[in-house]
């Protein structure tokens, strides 16, 4: 009898210590779009390095468009319909203000690994936590992208003025500078780019070389630009602060410790493949590539300048917007040029 009540005990402790590796296990849902692409590798490989450091304990599963649109992944990680997502702050200003900072046109081209840098600190910075913690999001990650280019199928641009009335698709921070040029801003979901090239619904995209790879933008396009140097995105990786907070020590030490080495895979695999790949298609579709001289370069500076100022007046009512600017902008090693009047 008493090895039956042994046996009992046992089996019933054996069943339990099951039962809590079974809960211990863990899986994210994480909401992308379009298809994989350099854009989305630091994703990939947070997730690949994650499943690793836990034996496949805590996984993240990856969905490109199967849990949420682009511009309502924010949405989504604000209700827990998904723990992890990428959006792009220009999809939805005004639900994060803040992080638009950077992709205020500093005119400076810096290398894609400070970019990083720069925005994992501006993600860190108190006035762009307490911004996102209103969806109950915590930054994880940035996607830091190069200087954004032009692709049009225009006639090739002669003056700067050749911009007016020109319907561009881009974010913010550009399309201040060319909207006062006269340019368009012209909003298509990136997945109907090429579609709207080719109907005339848009006559050229602002893109980093991925996404002008991915919509293949330089088949329609006559000119390319090659050194616009007027910012990018901002399209961070996101989490839900509650399941974050959830996770054990091991799964939330696995994840946050991954960050770096994710981020660091994703800038040598777009630099060595990406770049050169958008480089190569532009000369053999034949595209002019446009380059700015320098007096058209002191001009888009000009304004540049003058679309940085018009940011920290419009957001100064909704918070520090002069003091989030002076740190963004010493982080790019420019003394900060807005100038309140």
């Amino acid at each position: 009898m008493t090895n039956l009540k042994s046996i009992a005990v046992l089996s019933l402790l054996s069943a339990s210590f099951v039962a809590a590796e079974v809960q211990a296990a863990t899986e994210w849902n994480v909401s992308l779009w379009g298809k994989r692409r350099a854009f989305t590798e630091n994703v990939e490989k947070l997730a690949e390095l994650v499943e690793k450091k836990t034996n496949g304990d805590f996984k993240l599963k990856i969905s490109y468009g199967g849990l949420s649109k682009s511009k309502e992944n924010l949405d989504g990680i604000s209700i827990g319909a998904f723990e992890m997502a990428q959006f792009c702050s220009f999809y939805h200003k005004d639900k994060n203000p803040t992080i638009t900072v950077t992709e205020l046109p500093f005119t400076r081209d810096v290398s894609l690994s400070r970019i990083a840098e720069i925005y994992q600190k501006v993600h860190e910075h108190p006035v762009v936590v307490k911004d996102l913690a209103r969806w109950n999001a915590t930054l994880l990650m940035p996607t830091p992208l190069p200087q954004y280019n032009i692709v049009s199928k225009t006639d090739p641009l002669e003056s700067l003025s050749d911009f007016k009335g020109v319907r561009v698709r881009g974010p913010g921070g550009i399309m201040g500078v060319l909207g006062k040029l006269g340019a368009v801003k012209t909003g298509v979901p990136f997945s109907e780019v090429r579609q709207s090239m080719d109907s005339g619904v848009i006559d050229a995209a602002t893109f980093a070389p991925h996404a002008h790879l991915a919509t293949k933008t330089y088949m329609v396009g006559k000119w390319a630009s090659t050194n616009l140097n007027l910012g990018s995105a901002n399209c961070p990786v996101v989490v839900n602060t509650d399941a974050l907070n959830a996770l054990s020590a091991e799964h939330k030490q696995a994840l946050l410790g991954s960050v770096d080495e994710a981020i660091a895979y994703y800038v040598d695999n777009y630099n060595n493949n990406t770049t050169g790949k958008y480089e190569k298609a532009i000369v053999e579709a034949g595209l002019t590539q446009v380059t700015f001289t320098p007096q058209q370069t002191a001009k888009l500076n000009k304004l540049a300048a003058s679309v940085r100022n018009d940011w920290v007046k419009n957001n100064a009512a909704k918070f520090d917007s002069k003091a989030l600017f002076d740190f963004t902008a010493a982080l790019y090693n420019e003394k900060p040029k807005v100038a309140l009047k």
